[in-house]
């Protein structure tokens, strides 16, 4: 076994590895960037060394500098993660050259299903069944225009290197197929560096389901675990089960053993996932095969009992693979769930900025959290938006989706937007919990599982109204108990008057779609309880502060309500999602549509390319510009009828949340409509 390893990844990644590492008495080295200069995995690592800049081609990226720092430190191994190197052949390679054993299969292994075309070759060959699809050197226009025909529709257009839903794009008719191929080559070659395309059928209704497989250097190769990831937003994976709910043991049985053969027509070594596309009828047709270790691999490793990246390192070391075909054994269910920092309100946009508050539900023998994220830690634009991965285990697929629906209520966290409440939908939908679904269910039933921001609203308001009078409060006593005159009125914080109710004024902000919203409360102190009129009903509120929580009563109804307080913001957790307000001192705010804000940046990323031309007129919902962040490609639409007068900010350039990215002048009627 290796002494030493250096892992050439960041964040939740590098602390999975680090964590077995540990275990095994294998001293681990870990990498990071500016951005990472503070960062979990760097705290957790036994050394750790500095690569440049925040940027992954500056630093995480750098395959002459990381070998380097392997050499210089003595590292034995280099284990890629997943993402980043962990499929790049010639990494893999210099590794080999330089005398370094790389955690994963070898380089010609990975240049066999680094092409998807050549990969399907391949299966061909090896009798794993294919989707009929065009996989072809022949790039031109012309070409992929008369294969996408032969293929019929609808068709799906992939990125022959790509990935993670990267250069994809769907087709449903002739006029669609050019304007496809450009954006998916120009998606392509921005993610992955390689524009070459190939074609498929695209299946309307199948089930995503992929099988994990072992191999070692002395000839045993095994699957393990299936795992169903049909739960997908834009071809990624969402929710990971393990084993895929309603297959038969000979369906089971038959997938496995093409995963098998897939792996030894490659000559495989190590962990690798070979995912299948089944269809209604039970038909399933060879995908992809990844040449690494999955994000979603804790769900094998729930139901098998087995640690996959201590086989990994088992295996790169020279050793045989743990288990015999026959000695796996399959125990209990288990779901995965990805915590992301982005918006589902708004077209799931990444957000970055700071956790300044994070409660994770407890861990035990039933829930795992893998994250590389603490408490005041900041999400950054330059990287994957994920919190942390959130995977629960039972003895059935009910019980395991139970601990999974407690743990997402138990999760909590304020500072910036989440997509907890959008996956809690997902867990208690009723489709979900029957197992009715494939890779169109987010598409399917959005709206229910995006939810309506306003459910709790006006109970939230009302909850972060008495937060506030209670604060009040607590700070008076406090400051009263340490004056000259512990029982003057002027530290009750009571909101005493003469001859008349006591009465707290509280302004709270809360942002909506269209702008931020106002809300002036008047609360009226009745003893010991307070009285709220909202929107013409009578609120009767009581409570009390108890560090992080407020023990609330509305209308006779008690309830425990965890709360964060960071200045003037207040952040609600209720079963609903959570609640952010803002106090402020009383003013005016108006909640106001403005037009301008829809072609300021939303986010933090960098400008792709120009849809239109300075001096072009412009239809409301017609696209302007296009750009990325965190892997992903966002449009900038027009707003009004108007003519474009300038852009601020070129392809490749760099752009922050908010900036102005281009200006369109209203046409005549619209500017009219404006000024009224």
């Amino acid at each position: 076994m290796f002494t030493k390893l250096l892992i050439a990844n960041r964040g939740e990644i590098a602390c999975r590895i680090i964590k077995t590492a540990q275990t095994m008495g294998v001293r681990t080295i870990a990498l990071y960037s500016d951005a990472d200069k503070d960062a979990r995995h760097v705290a957790m690592a036994d050394e750790s060394f500095y690569l440049g800049g925040s940027a992954p081609a500056d630093s995480y990226l750098k395959t002459d500098l990381i070998i380097e720092i392997a050499k210089k430190s003595g590292a034995e191994a280099i284990h890629p993660g997943y993402g980043f190197l962990s499929e790049n052949a010639e990494f893999a390679r210099q590794c080999e050259q330089n005398g370094i054993a790389f955690v994963g299969p070898g380089s010609d292994a990975i240049d066999a299903m680094g092409s998807k075309s050549a990969a399907k070759e391949i299966m061909s060959k090896a009798n794993v069944p294919l989707v009929p699809g065009y996989h072809g050197d022949d790039q031109t226009d012309a070409t992929l225009i008369a294969e996408a025909k032969a293929v019929g529709f609808p068709l799906l257009i992939k990125a022959a290197y790509g990935g993670g839903g990267k250069g994809m794009r769907i087709v449903e008719n002739d006029g669609e197929i050019l304007d496809a191929i450009k954006s998916a080559r120009r998606e392509a070659i921005s993610s992955f560096g390689n524009d070459k395309l190939l074609m498929e059928r695209y299946l309307r209704q199948p089930r995503h389901v992929e099988v994990q497989v072992f191999a070692d250097t002395h000839g045993n190769a095994i699957y393990l675990s299936d795992r169903d990831c049909s739960i997908q937003r834009r071809h990624q994976k969402v929710v990971e089960e393990a084993p895929a709910p309603g297959l038969s043991d000979e369906l089971r049985a038959q997938m496995g053993n093409a995963a098998v053969a897939a792996a030894q027509a490659i000559d495989y070594v190590g962990a690798g996932t070979v995912e299948f596309l089944l269809d209604t009828d039970n038909s399933f047709y060879f995908m992809e095969m990844n040449t690494r270790l999955q994000v979603e691999h804790p769900v094998t490793e729930m139901v098998t009992g087995q640690d996959l990246v201590k086989w990994q390192l088992v295996v790169a070391s020279g050793g045989e693979l743990p288990l015999r075909q026959d000695e796996v054994r399959i125990h209990g269910h288990s779901f995965e769930v990805r915590i992301y920092a982005e918006d589902p309100q708004n077209e799931f946009l990444p957000a970055s900025g700071k956790l300044n508050f994070l409660r994770e539900p407890e861990q035990n023998r039933h829930v795992r959290i893998d994250s590389g994220i603490r408490e005041n830690d900041v999400i950054s634009n330059f990287y994957d938006p994920m919190i942390a991965k959130l995977i629960v285990w039972d003895e059935s697929r009910p019980r395991a989706l139970q601990r999974l629906v407690h743990a997402l209520e138990s999760y909590q966290i304020s500072g910036l937007k989440h997509n907890i409440e959008f996956l809690a939908n997902i867990a208690e939908h009723p489709a979900f919990a029957a197992a009715d679904f494939c890779t169109d269910f987010i598409d399917r039933y959005g709206d229910t599982l995006i939810g309506d921001a306003a459910i709790e609203a006006d109970t939230a308001l009302a909850l972060a109204g008495l937060f506030q009078v209670l604060s009040r409060k607590q700070a008076a006593k406090a400051l009263a108990i340490n004056s000259a005159d512990p029982y003057s009125p002027w530290g009750q914080g009571s909101g005493f008057r003469l001859n008349s109710s006591s009465v707290h004024h509280v302004s709270l902000l809360t942002d909506t779609t269209t702008g931020t919203l106002q809300h002036d409360l008047v609360i009226t102190a009745m003893g010991e309880q307070y009285q709220l009129c909202l929107h013409d009903q009578v609120l009767n509120l009581a409570g009390e502060l108890k560090a992080d929580l407020l023990l609330a009563e509305i209308n006779g109804h008690k309830s425990k309500v965890p709360v964060s307080h960071q200045g003037d913001d207040v952040t609600l957790f209720l079963p609903s999602g959570s609640y952010h307000f803002k106090a402020i001192l009383a003013q005016v705010v108006e909640e106001v549509v403005n037009h301008a804000d829809k072609l300021k940046a939303p986010m933090n990323g960098t400008v792709v390319t120009h849809l239109v031309e300075v001096g072009q007129h412009v239809k409301a919902g017609q696209g302007l510009l296009v750009m990325e962040a965190m892997k992903m490609e966002y449009t900038i639409e027009a707003p009004f009828d108007g003519v474009v007068s300038e852009f601020y900010f070129q392809s490749g350039e760099l752009v922050s949340d908010g900036a102005q990215l281009l200006n369109v002048e209203p046409l005549a009627s619209e500017a009219n409509v404006e000024e009224a």
